[in-house]
Parts: C-alpha cells; sequence; structure tokens
C-alpha cells in the first residue's frame, strides 16, 4: 500500500482511538510506520536523504522500544503494509503531520497518567517522535534546495 494512504489511515486511527491502551497502541502504530518508511528513503530514497532517513529510522525504532508493544495480528502492522513510496515529498509532508498528532496525544496521556511509568513512557515518546518529526523537516529542507539547485543545473 502506498505510504501516504497508510500515514491517513494511521492519522483517522490516532484521532478515533478513545481509551490510552488504545491510543499508545496507534501511537506505536504511528512510530512503527515512519520506521518503515525511514528505512524505506535510505534504501531506496532521494541520495541526499539517507543520512537523516537513516537517522529517523532509528529515532522511530526508539519510540516503538520505550512502548510496550502492542498485540496486533500481522495483518494489522500498517507497517507491514508499506510497499509504495512514490513521492518522496509528499509522504514526509504528512508524517510530519501525522508525528505532530503523535506528540499532542502522547502529552494528553502523560499529563493525566495515573502511574509514574506510563507518565516517562510518554515523555520518551514524546521525545522520540518530536526527533523523529525534526528528523522530517529536515529531508523536506534538503528536497526544497535540492529543488531549487535543479533549474540552475538546467540553465547552465
Amino acid at each position: 500500500m502506498d505510504a501516504v494512504r497508510l500515514i491517513v489511515t494511521s492519522r483517522r486511527a490516532l484521532a478515533a482511538s478513545g481509551e490510552v491502551p488504545e491510543t499508545l497502541t496507534e501511537v506505536w502504530q504511528a512510530q512503527a510506520l515512519a520506521q518503515a518508511i525511514g528505512s524505506r528513503l535510505a534504501v531506496s530514497g532521494p541520495p541526499e536523504l539517507r543520512g537523516e532517513a537513516l537517522g529517523l529510522t532509528e529515532l522511530a525504532g526508539r519510540g516503538c522500544g520505550v512502548l510496550d508493544t502492542p498485540a496486533l495480528d500481522p495483518g494489522d502492522l500498517r507497517a507491514a503494509q508499506l510497499t509504495e513510496l512514490d513521492d518522496a515529498r509528499r509522504t514526509l509532508l504528512c508524517l510530519g503531520g501525522l508525528l505532530g498528532e503523535v506528540g499532542i496525544a502522547l502529552v494528553g496521556i502523560a499529563s493525566a497518567a495515573a502511574d509514574e511509568a506510563t507518565y516517562w513512557q510518554c515523555m520518551e515518546a514524546i521525545d522520540a517522535a518530536d526527533e523523529s518529526r525534526d528528523r522530517v523537516l529536515e529531508m523536506l529542507r534538503k528536497l526544497a534546495a535540492r529543488e531549487e539547485a535543479l533549474p540552475e543545473r538546467e540553465a547552465g
């Protein structure tokens, strides 16, 4: 499935999640999807994105690692459904939005956490989501710089 479609599905699922366990499952799904997208870009994306994409893969993996792994059927794992990443710019724009929403959801859970373990788990996941989003924004800047440089090369 196309990356943008998976991101849209994740955004809807996160917005529709109600209870804390359901929201944390959607946060984990979003981080796993970010990890898969980073991995795909690191291997076959534009060369100037590969370093940042590898960093995204590592940070999103950390975001998954600090959360309890949800009990999902293999067919329900959105990251495993990623087959296409045709438009890196559009994918990154959508992914940045998803990661921002993940951070907001985690802040809500952390501020209402009944125990310290959940609070700190959320704080670490917020940090990972924020750093992942920073990587996405940096990749978007690099794509914009590449697009600006292309007309100069063609004119020269």
